[in-house]
């Protein structure tokens, strides 16, 4: 099956919120060239108790082989300094993008297919399992605690919401790197910030994300939804509309902003009525392929995949909401 196949049927599953993601697994060890805790800050954050959904989850000591069951789980865990040995398999790009890759140094990252087999995740061994972003249900978490200890997401949020900072931090204290995690979210929430206050225009003005798009069918991202937490945090309104809309109503795209994941701006302009949009026209729309690394990075949103996307977006949003048509934006598909 083809990578974009693959991932646009997967992205359909996640968008239906009533279907279980069932996922593929991961067992990780730590990446040689990545520094490790100390022995003693290790051991005093073990033994350690998460709280969330279905109860909580303690971990005795510090994990040496963990399984990430959720769609973007493993890169929190990579930016935490921990290498997967077998991962879910979502974008197939996924190791080659620049964060991921430096954060493997050049190992492999293998994958298993997209539906949770438990014989694979027993064979891996894991004394950890994470499976934050991920509609898990309680028969699911049960057949997971039955082979290793299971972190899931909080009941404070709905299942595949969890704010990427809440999902770093709870990552962090699960692999005993709660300090690591707590720098890197200071680190993405400094750079929001200095955009924040360098673009002032950006608060209040409604950006629309359309998701994976095609065949006439478009897809909004929602308030809450990780995909579009990067647009949220730089101060952008959510559009009202979300979920899967139909040409006919291409005018719930018509806001202030709109950004293309998944169309290259020539497939969009194939609609006509995709091009009379006045967002389309005065070029205030962003566009990126499902190919490329920013469409991961806003994807998988983990605070590296953050801070990557912030250093191409920023420029590009405030060439797109100055309100000026004279202002190119640059493309971004490819």
């Amino acid at each position: 099956m083809g990578s974009t196949l693959t991932r646009r049927g997967t992205m359909a599953r996640l968008a239906a919120a009533t279907l279980l993601a069932t996922g593929l697994l991961t067992a990780c060890s730590s990446t040689p060239d990545q520094a490790e805790p100390t022995a003693s800050a290790a051991t005093a954050a073990f033994p350690v108790t998460i709280d969330h959904k279905f109860g909580a989850t303690t971990i005795a000591a510090q994990p040496k082989r963990v399984v990430t069951v959720g769609w973007n789980d493993q890169d929190f865990v990579l930016a935490l300094g921990v290498t997967p040995v077998s991962t879910r398999e979502w974008f197939t790009e996924y190791p080659t993008y620049p964060w991921v890759a430096q954060a493997l140094g050049g190992v492999k990252l293998p994958t298993f297919s997209a539906e949770i087999n438990y014989e694979a995740i027993l064979a891996q061994q894991p004394d950890l399992i994470i499976a934050i972003y991920e509609t898990v249900t309680k028969e699911t978490y049960d057949k997971l605690t039955q082979i290793a200890p299971t972190v899931v997401q909080s009941s404070a949020y709905p299942d595949e919401q969890t704010p990427w900072d809440v999902q770093t931090l709870t990552t962090g204290r699960a692999l005993g790197r709660a300090a690591e995690a707590q720098a890197l979210v200071d680190q993405v929430n400094a750079k929001v910030d200095a955009a924040k206050k360098a673009h002032p225009e950006f608060a209040g003005k409604t950006l629309v994300v359309d998701y994976g798009p095609e065949n006439g069918q478009h897809w909004l991202i929602g308030a809450r939804d990780p995909r579009r937490a990067l647009f949220d945090a730089l101060g952008f309104a959510t559009q009202d509309a979300k979920d899967e809309i139909s040409e006919e109503r291409l005018d719930l795209l018509d806001r202030d902003v709109l950004v293309v994941i998944g169309a290259t701006r020539a497939d969009s302009a194939k609609s006509a009525v995709f091009s009379r949009l006045a967002v389309v026209k005065t070029d205030r729309t962003l566009y990126t392929t499902f190919e490329t690394p920013l469409a991961g990075a806003l994807s998988y949103s983990g605070p590296k995949a953050l801070l990557y996307a912030l250093d191409i977006l920023v420029p590009e949003l405030a060439a797109a909401a100055d309100g000026s048509p004279a202002t190119a934006v640059k493309d971004l598909s490819h």
